[in-house]
């Protein structure tokens, strides 16, 4: 197999390293992984509304509570969500506003038609 050679305009150097060290890299895809399910992604677009409980994620999706709560732990474990308790309610929320970026972005360049 025979690579085509540049032509044209000269491009800029290449980088002399990558970007992110191979542990960063490792954890962005774990991250990309538990938000690329459709039914966690589902949860993570309603938590981008609001704060929400169990309760009301098991009411909103109709899903079992043990589902949506394993859901929660996979979005939990790769820090997508974190958690705030009142009594004995868990509150669930986006993590921070990197998360509510990345899912308006890849939920935008979804809704894109092909080019």
């Amino acid at each position: 197999m025979t690579i085509p050679a540049c032509t044209g305009e000269p491009h800029p150097p290449l980088p002399e390293r990558p970007l992110v060290s191979g542990d960063v890299r490792e954890r962005a895809a774990r991250m990309l992984a538990a938000a690329g399910d459709p039914a966690r992604l589902a949860i993570l677009e309603l938590l981008a509304e609001r704060e929400l409980c169990v309760t009301d994620l098991v009411a909103m999706t109709g899903d079992a509570m043990p589902t949506v709560s394993h859901r929660l732990r996979v979005l939990r474990a790769e820090r997508l969500v974190r958690t705030r308790r009142e009594r004995k309610h868990v509150f669930y929320a986006l993590a921070d506003a990197h998360v509510l970026d990345l899912l308006r972005t890849i939920l935008h360049h979804a809704a894109e038609r092909g080019r």
